[in-house]
């Protein structure tokens, strides 16, 4: 089964760049695009979408709204953002109003198709620019945090990095064991249940 994708942006050589990025993946179609935030959700009140990469900048109402309204009436429906910059106060928004991911407009083809996969899945995803901003403004700020150990702060960045145990092992020089039972204080510590929402309490207690 094919993942349904939609996109919503108010300029059509984005659009067109999206659509062609996409174009040769066969588990992937593109449904819809749409170019205002009125059009996008009279769409999904007539058809049922799984993907939607959406212009946090639209004509008529914003994107945060926009995903707002989804996630809530929506709930198999996953948002992505999109934005030209990665500016942390509107990640935020987003990611409080629903969405499940997170990227800039310059994005590769192997970064929008691992994203889309990914929030498809159920996991958050945000672009490699985004998790480098956030990660070090995680780790800056929870250095005033008490209740992490440095240990745990150092593997915390790594995470929201986007780094998989095993690297993170290597990086640090600990056995992948040792990650995973950091992994597992981290999330305890922080009230997650799993790993994307350790990113995601992470990222909130941050830039709020």
């Amino acid at each position: 089964m094919k993942i349904r994708v939609v996109i919503v942006d108010d300029h059509p050589l984005v659009i067109e760049g999206l659509k062609s990025l996409l174009k040769g993946h066969k588990d992937i179609k593109v449904q819809a695009c749409c170019t205002t935030g009125a059009e996008a959700l009279a769409f999904f009140k007539q058809h049922q979408a799984d993907i939607v990469l959406l212009d946090i900048n639209l004509p008529d109402i914003s994107g945060t709204e926009i995903c707002k309204l989804i996630a809530k009436q929506y709930t198999n429906t996953y948002v992505i953002g999109l934005s030209t910059y990665g500016e942390r106060s509107i990640v935020n928004q987003m990611i409080s109003n629903g969405a499940k991911g997170y990227l800039l407009k310059n994005v590769t083809e192997s970064e929008l198709v691992e994203a889309i996969s990914k929030v498809y899945r159920g996991h958050y995803y945000y672009g490699i620019e985004i998790q480098k901003a956030m990660a070090n403004t995680i780790f800056h700020t929870l250095g005033n945090t008490p209740r992490l150990t440095k240990r745990e702060k150092q593997i915390l960045k790594l995470i929201v990095s986007g780094k998989t145990t095993n690297k993170i092992a290597d990086e640090l020089f600990i056995s992948p064991l040792t990650v995973e039972t950091h992994r597992r204080n981290l999330m305890k510590k922080m009230n997650a249940s799993n790993t994307a929402s350790l990113v995601k309490i992470a990222i909130e207690k941050v830039l709020v």
